[in-house]
């Protein structure tokens, strides 16, 4: 019987070790595809909103949840959509980004009240949260990668020119930013093996 409970243990560790890699790749993946495609992607994390808001205005009729979840949720999406103005450029220090935070932690502490304190399934609870909660900001920071390589804009001439140098001070501030996609890079190339390829 020990040696059976030490197998599921062991188990549990591969079995966790699989789901992290998979989750790892798919955000590679993802990333890669939002850096390639950034007007799709906007154009998928509009519709993400305004299906988000839809739900929200949907359980606001047919549920019997508080109203606040829902006024709240509205004001996120309203939020996100204010993000998406800009995007894929996302200025952290903005007033929007603050306010799209604060809101977003609000509505999960919210949230979790409700949930905590009226008995529901535990599959209706999960439905909530990740659909009126996680898909959009999860949607965001995903294509956050995407902001690496655009371009710099009229807002950044002046600070551009103030050096005298346009390409290499660009090319130095862009080096410096941390983002998932070069997180992703960064462990590939020290954590995954290399192949040599042969010259024929």
């Amino acid at each position: 019987m020990l040696f059976f409970y030490l197998l599921s243990i062991l188990s549990i560790v591969v079995q966790a070790a699989f789901v992290t890699l998979s989750i790892a790749a798919g955000l590679y993946y993802l990333a890669e595809v939002v850096e390639e495609y950034t007007v799709t992607a906007k154009y998928v994390i509009t519709w993400l909103v305004f299906i988000t808001a839809a739900i929200h205005v949907g359980l606001a009729l047919l549920e019997e949840l508080p109203l606040h979840l829902h006024a709240l949720g509205l004001l996120q999406q309203f939020l996100h959509l204010l993000l998406l103005r800009q995007f894929p450029v996302v200025r952290p220090a903005s007033a929007v980004f603050c306010a799209a935070v604060a809101n977003l932690a609000l509505h999960h502490y919210t949230a979790l009240r409700h949930f905590s304190g009226v008995y529901y399934n535990f599959s209706e609870v999960l439905s909530y949260f990740t659909l009126c909660l996680w898909v959009v900001p999860f949607a965001l920071f995903v294509s956050l990668s995407a902001n690496d390589y655009v371009l710099p804009t009229t807002d950044e001439r002046q600070h551009l020119l103030d050096d005298g140098n346009v390409v290499s001070d660009y090319l130095s501030r862009k080096a410096k930013k941390y983002s998932l996609l070069s997180f992703f890079s960064y462990a590939k190339e020290s954590i995954l093996p290399q192949r040599s390829k042969k010259a024929f």
